[in-house]
């Protein structure tokens, strides 16, 4: 079992950057493929971007891609969301997710989840 602690939030202007955080207990971290979701008011959850065990691999929704990147430092069992050219649509609660299976887009096949990050963008 892993547990999830989503850090780095906050107001941003539009063009701006962030980097969310999420810090997972246990030693088993390596072992799990990761993901960032996010969900604004009134829409349903939406897959941001995935990272496999190792980092080797990751993916990424089309409306985040070029602009965020997705890494992990399994050595201090965390993964990393770079957000750069911040939209006002990019506002929304941002979770960090965690399965032993391999990374996927779809939520249901995550296991454990973060509490979420909250991500403003606006001037």
């Amino acid at each position: 079992q892993v547990q999830l602690v989503e850090s780095g939030g906050g107001l941003v202007q539009p063009g701006g950057s962030l980097r969310l955080s999420c810090a997972a207990s246990g030693r088993t971290f390596n072992r799990y493929s990761m993901a960032w979701f996010r969900q604004a008011p009134g829409k349903e959850r939406e897959f941001v971007a995935s990272i496999n065990w190792s980092g080797g691999s990751t993916f990424y929704a089309d409306s985040v891609k070029g602009r965020f990147a997705i890494s992990r430092d399994n050595a201090k069992n965390t993964m990393y969301l770079q957000m750069d050219t911040l939209k006002p649509e990019d506002t929304a609660n941002y979770a960090c997710a965690a399965t032993q299976r391999a990374p996927a887009m779809r939520s249901n096949l995550y296991d454990y989840w973060g509490q979420g990050t909250q991500v403003t963008v606006s001037s």
